[in-house]
């Protein structure tokens, strides 16, 4: 069984509560289970325009049978969709930003897929809520997520 570890973002319509549906969305993925989910963090946007700031956590999902990653990619972003998500601003404000940070130890290089999420060093609110789940996490290429945490920057977080 695989460890897939899935990052959680809103800042639109409630972004808890946009949260904790998806959630409940997630455990309904056939074959998987939902194991656990981080605290939920409070972060600034990164992105263009005024934006409220974001609510962000990371779910860890074991798959129970095989199911490719772009098929789990693909019931995500339909959970997305499902919560009003529009994609018409890169980095735009969004009700809900489901994405896949590691997919057990494979690495991915699809046009619509990277895994490990190819800005998730860069991403204090990735990477904090990933380290309460997995402090000792050793990354695909072998890097450690103590390492990534320790050269990331510093953005303001206020877990809630």
């Amino acid at each position: 069984m695989e460890s897939i570890f899935i990052g959680l973002g809103s800042n639109l319509a409630d972004p808890q509560k946009q949260l904790r549906s998806a959630l409940a969305a997630m455990e309904e993925i056939p074959n998987s289970r939902l194991l656990r989910c981080s605290s939920f963090y409070l972060s600034a946007p990164i992105g263009p325009g005024d934006q409220p700031d974001y609510v962000n956590a990371v779910a860890e999902l074991e798959l129970e049978s095989e199911l490719p990653p772009l098929e789990l990619l693909d019931r995500l972003q339909t959970i997305e969709l499902a919560h009003g998500r529009e994609r018409s601003v890169r980095w735009g404000a969004r009700t809900l930003d489901l994405d896949i940070l590691l997919f057990g130890g494979r690495q991915i290089d699809e046009i619509r897929l990277q895994v490990p999420h190819p800005r998730m060093a860069e991403r204090n609110f990735v990477l904090l809520p990933l380290a309460e789940l997995e402090p000792q996490l050793i990354l695909p290429a072998g890097g450690s997520l103590q390492h990534l945490l320790q050269n990331c920057p510093q953005n303001p977080l206020q877990k809630i």
